[in-house]
């Protein structure tokens, strides 16, 4: 019996939460461990269904290097990396949408349908919804930046009741053009401020943003975040998340949120208890 009360005192430690984001937008971008373990596979979908069964909106927005550079691999392409992001060709941006749109997007609506959520998923190209610019053509090729966001498909994705997952390539304003490979975390922040999104989460593969201890920061500042990045305790692939998560921020986002992946349902215990389990940014 004492079991079964601390359940019902977890759903209703969760209720105001639930209160709270009721209607509300979230993004989250999935990636890292959590992208590539079947376990947490499972348990990222229960949570995104779950929270879209109580009433909150999610938009999924998934990166894929790990499979993108396996797959080049295989196919004998080369691949490299410049300041941690990928010089993409035309043959590795043909390859790069082959994975992103063309298995990962379609194996997270899988998921998702398969544990009783309605998804659709989308590239950045469907229905104009992203358009973007090289960001250095010349030492980049087609990686690039988004420059406009049309929100009106991904409404539409939500107001027939389901949930949007978006493959993070850009379509540009050039006939016959590939389109851009865009970076997963960069995406995610722009998408949340234009579809005026109340949260936008990161998931991880590390605890969260920490200090020169290593100890989790739980909660932080724009100009905290801003002073970690000067002294170089924020430093490395760290660096580009908290940049999303302050972009978001200026741009209307309430709380952005880096997480650590790897913790199973780690995004029900960051969103529905008081406690948290990453770091949370904001103004």
């Amino acid at each position: 019996m004492q079991n079964k009360i601390d359940i019902v005192k977890t759903l209703l430690d969760a209720l105001p939460y639930i209160k709270r984001f009721s209607n509300e937008k979230i993004v989250i971008k999935y990636g890292g461990s959590a992208q590539t373990s079947e376990m947490l596979k499972e348990q990222f979908a229960q949570d995104i269904v779950l929270l879209h069964l109580v009433g909150m909106k999610p938009i999924v927005v998934h990166g894929g290097g790990k499979s993108i550079t396996d797959l080049l691999a295989n196919l004998g392409v080369d691949t490299k990396f410049v300041d941690g992001q990928r010089v993409t060709t035309k043959e590795v941006m043909r390859i790069a949408e082959m994975v992103l749109s063309g298995h990962i997007n379609k194996e997270i609506v899988s998921l998702l349908d398969n544990h009783g959520s309605k998804a659709i998923g989308i590239s950045g190209k469907d229905g104009g919804f992203l358009k973007g610019i090289a960001k250095d053509f010349e030492n980049f090729g087609y990686t690039g930046k988004i420059e406009e966001v049309n929100p009106e498909i991904v409404n539409n994705i939500i107001s027939d009741g389901a949930i949007p997952v978006i493959a993070p390539i850009a379509g540009s304003s050039t006939l016959g053009h590939p389109g851009f490979n865009i970076n997963a975390d960069l995406a995610a922040s722009k998408i949340a401020v234009a579809m005026e999104a109340r949260k936008v989460l990161f998931l991880t593969d590390t605890a969260g943003v920490l200090d020169k201890d290593m100890k989790l920061i739980t909660n932080l500042s724009i100009e905290k975040t801003e002073a970690l990045k000067e002294d170089g305790t924020i430093k490395g692939g760290m660096v580009p998340k908290v940049d999303a998560c302050i972009e978001a921020l200026r741009g209307g986002v309430k709380k952005a949120h880096i997480i650590d992946g790897r913790v199973e349902h780690s995004l029900l215990l960051e969103i529905l208890t008081s406690s948290g389990v990453g770091t949370c940014i904001e103004l």
